[in-house]
């Protein structure tokens, strides 16, 4: 869904090509995955998107503005208060994630830069607290782009009715109608890539969906949607819903949502693809014929345009990429459940928790995917979602636990392990393992800060509306302090 489409209508004929393409593509992808050579040189890679806000902490719908003073690094989001950066390709060895943290911190400060010269200011976090409902109806929200309008219009087409939102959380929680797909431009991520040999894409995809739910509890950003005080991860069920094609009986007869977390441990990657074809019908069924792509070009890589397409209208939490580059081929592996911010360190932090453990993981005879159910590792993502490091899950060995001293005594030293393993400098392995444990034992990731920040605000006389103002501007200071929110300040007052 990175590419720009040609068409937001499509014939009945245009669909059963386009089927008839998907098919054949998922075929010889097939064939190619066992007798092509993959570059794997295990490079990591991230796509950050953040938010835009005006002078007092509510959404600014400046990105067209503010992309056009930026270079081609960075690009669209769906909502058009949302800017995306790519960041260069890098390795985890030596100094690696130093180099990726310094890239975070110099591309939020160049995109806030040219937000500046337009009223707004950057903001990385999971959602922006300041988000309205009035935000969220009409049009003006979505960014251009053709494929933002395609998506909007024919998930509600073939869902039949409006989106609705139902979260729990505090009251009542949240429970609102939305007669676009509107709330996903609320959901702000940072997604994290790996390049993966075939022969290890299985196990490296089997971790990461095993650890999920740790991953997301040490990082939750997003605990306030809508006015609502909801999950710590919020992000998660907003998501899920606001991209939900299915009407409530198909839900009940176990049709499966479009953002998935699965169902079983897989063997191949094939399986992912496989599934995805299998289980999901086109979204936006455009043939190569249509985008005037061809199938091959001589010597290179087969570029299997519906495939691709197709993969990217399934929102998977850790989603399977082939990408046929320029030279040689490579696959990857798309980490998609953390969200933004806060901070350049944070942010680097996660990233290190992820490849140092997910390393760390494939090098042990007995897997942990061999000692868990598929629906434990589920139970245990949507736990960790919902309560943050406050969580209570199953874990093989250890029984009902803690999900914060999980990661202390069991999962943070691993992904330590990992690093060295890596071959990650000491003074950098270093710099992560204080700021993950620092977060672990205080309990303080970015969705605690925020509750225990509003919380303080309100019991000083705030409304609501006006703690979650000031709480985005005390959150933007504290970003730009660069000190991890774990050492942010623990309590606040009305200005």
């Amino acid at each position: 869904m990175g590419r720009e489409i040609g068409s937001t209508q499509y014939t009945r004929a245009q669909r059963t090509a386009y089927r008839l393409e998907l098919r054949r593509n998922l075929d010889l992808f097939e064939s190619y995955l066992d007798t092509a050579s993959f570059v794997a040189e295990g490079t990591i890679g991230v796509e950050l998107e953040m938010n835009l806000v005006d002078g007092e902490q509510q959404p600014a719908l400046t990105a067209v503005e503010v992309l056009a003073d930026l270079d081609e690094d960075y690009v669209h989001e769906i909502g058009r208060f949302n800017v995306e950066v790519n960041l260069p390709v890098t390795h985890p060895t030596g100094t690696g994630l130093r180099d990726l943290e310094d890239e975070l911190a110099s591309r939020i400060d160049r995109a806030d830069a040219a937000a500046r010269v337009h009223g707004s200011r950057i903001v990385p976090i999971g959602h922006l607290p300041t988000i309205t409902q009035d935000l969220l109806a009409g049009s003006q929200w979505r960014a251009p782009g053709a494929r933002y309008d395609a998506l909007d219009q024919i998930v509600l087409e073939a869902r039949g009715e409006e989106i609705h939102l139902r979260i729990d959380g505090e009251g009542r929680g949240l429970d609102m109608l939305f007669d676009s797909i509107s709330p996903e431009s609320a959901c702000t991520s940072m997604q994290l890539h790996l390049q993966v040999a075939p022969e290890m894409f299985a196990a490296a995809w089997n971790a990461s969906q095993a650890i999920a739910g740790p991953q997301v509890a040490l990082a939750a950003n997003s605990p306030f949607l809508l006015g609502k005080r909801l999950w710590h991860e919020t992000r998660i069920p907003a998501f899920v819903q606001s991209l939900d094609t299915r009407p409530p009986e198909y839900a009940e007869q176990g049709v499966r949502p479009r953002v998935w977390f699965g169902e079983r441990w897989i063997t191949s990657m094939f399986d992912l693809f496989e599934e995805n074809v299998r289980m999901f019908p086109a979204l936006i069924p455009e043939t190569r014929t249509m985008a005037e792509e061809p199938l091959l070009t001589e010597g290179a890589a087969p570029r299997l345009h519906e495939l691709m397409l197709h993969n990217g209208t399934v929102w998977r939490w850790n989603r399977p990429i082939y990408d046929p580059g320029t030279d040689a081929p490579h696959l990857r592996l798309e980490n998609r459940l953390l969200p933004a911010g806060p901070t350049s360190l944070d942010m680097a932090a996660n990233a290190a928790f992820f490849y140092g453990l997910v390393h760390s993981l494939l090098q042990e005879r007995r897997p942990l995917w061999s000692r868990m159910s598929f629906a434990q590792a589920e139970d245990a993502f949507l736990a960790c979602a919902r309560w943050g490091l406050e969580a209570r899950i199953t874990w093989p060995r250890l029984g009902r636990v803690r999900v914060a001293d999980l990661l202390v005594h069991h999962l943070i030293p691993q992904a330590v392990d990992g690093l060295r393993d890596l071959g990650a400098d000491e003074a950098v392995v270093s710099r992560y393992e204080e700021v993950l444990l620092g977060r672990a034992r205080s309990g303080r990731n970015g969705a605690r800060w925020q509750i225990d920040t509003v919380g303080s605000l309100e019991l000083h006389g705030a409304t609501r509306p006006e703690a979650l103002a000031e709480m985005t501007r005390l959150y933007a200071e504290g970003v730009r302090s660069g000190a991890p929110v774990h050492d942010w300040p623990k309590s606040a007052h009305r200005r």
